[in-house]
């Protein structure tokens, strides 16, 4: 590549950046007047009202960000916050969209001048897996909270339950269970009994509560609750059924996980395969295999591949993951 163009590269990205900046700094600008316009207006009445206040101012400026604006006429910032909060992360929207696209074009430069004899197809695709990687390390920590979450969600109802046969208010069992378990079961559980206890019914905070950990057990959890809210019953033993429900569930998905695992790590193999020999002759016989990086019809090949290997791969796995 000439300097001419990687100068002229350079200059459309830093132009493109300045101006995505400058229009971002000025829509923030623009609406802080507008808010500070209309508190001084709600200040100068007699009877100032508090309703429709933001809880999080935070979270409120966030969604004023142009980014966030264009996520939301995308209808992708509800599902992408939902992501963020689940993984239990304090990133916005927003942020994550610009961290993905810094990711992509970083990727996508750094591919174009190590890479020379294969730019074309391995640049785009590095800058797609480069661009998805902060989506996938979300979706990666939401997986691992959420099993954690699994884990001590039995232990957790059982505790609710002495608690209960001691004489204490479920409220107040909430309250003593997110000081007696750790993250991520007892920050969630906190967060619950602070929106109730800030005045949010306790049927709609379960249900934000549900909506923030989508687990089957946890549906059963919030449903248990309501219905005895509404009946009556005896929910400290409901509870304790649950707990030992999950538990022999627990034990269930421990031994089809045993009696899966060749399946597993046969299409683990299967897949590496192909791809450590084709590694491997590269280094053996650059000669006979430099058809699939220099000729295009070799490395629409190789490409076709690759994706054939993945999606055999996403075809076992999906056999063997046996949902218990």
């Amino acid at each position: 590549m000439s300097p001419i163009v990687i100068v002229v590269f350079a200059a459309v990205l830093v132009t493109f950046l300045g101006v995505f900046l400058a229009a971002s700094n000025y829509l923030q600008k623009r609406d802080s007047g507008r808010v500070r316009d209309r508190l001084l207006d709600r200040s100068s009445s007699e009877k100032p009202t508090t309703a429709g206040q933001p809880l999080f101012r935070g979270a409120e400026r966030d969604k004023k960000t142009l980014m966030n604006r264009l996520l939301a006429h995308l209808n992708l910032d509800e599902r992408l916050q939902e992501l963020i909060e689940q993984a239990g992360l304090r990133w916005s929207p927003g942020r994550t969209a610009l961290a993905m696209l810094a990711a992509g074009i970083g990727t996508f430069d750094l591919a174009w001048y190590t890479l020379p004899a294969i730019r074309f197809p391995g640049a785009p695709a590095c800058a797609v897996v480069g661009g998805a990687a902060p989506l996938l390390y979300i979706v990666r920590r939401r997986t691992r909270r959420m099993s954690k979450f699994e884990a001590q969600f039995p232990d957790a109802l059982e505790f609710v339950s002495r608690s209960m046969r001691s004489g204490h208010a479920f409220s107040v069992s909430l309250e003593m269970l997110h000081q007696e378990f750790p993250d991520p079961l007892g920050g969630e559980l906190k967060r619950t009994f602070d929106e109730q206890n800030l005045g949010l019914p306790l049927d709609i905070a379960l249900e934000k509560l549900g909506r923030r950990v989508p687990m089957m057990d946890v549906q059963f959890f919030v449903s248990a609750v309501m219905m005895q809210k509404r009946t009556g019953g005896n929910l400290a033993e409901i509870l304790d059924k649950l707990a030992s429900l999950i538990r022999e569930r627990f034990k269930l998905r421990g031994q089809v996980r045993t009696i899966s695992a060749q399946g597993r790590m046969s299409g683990l193999i299967l897949t590496l395969i192909p791809m450590v020999v084709g590694l491997l002759m590269f280094y053996v016989n650059p000669e006979h295999m430099r058809f699939f990086s220099d000729d295009p019809a070799g490395t629409w090949m190789a490409g076709l591949a690759l994706g054939f290997q993945g999606l055999g791969f996403l075809v076992i796995r999906k056999i063997v993951n046996i949902e218990v």
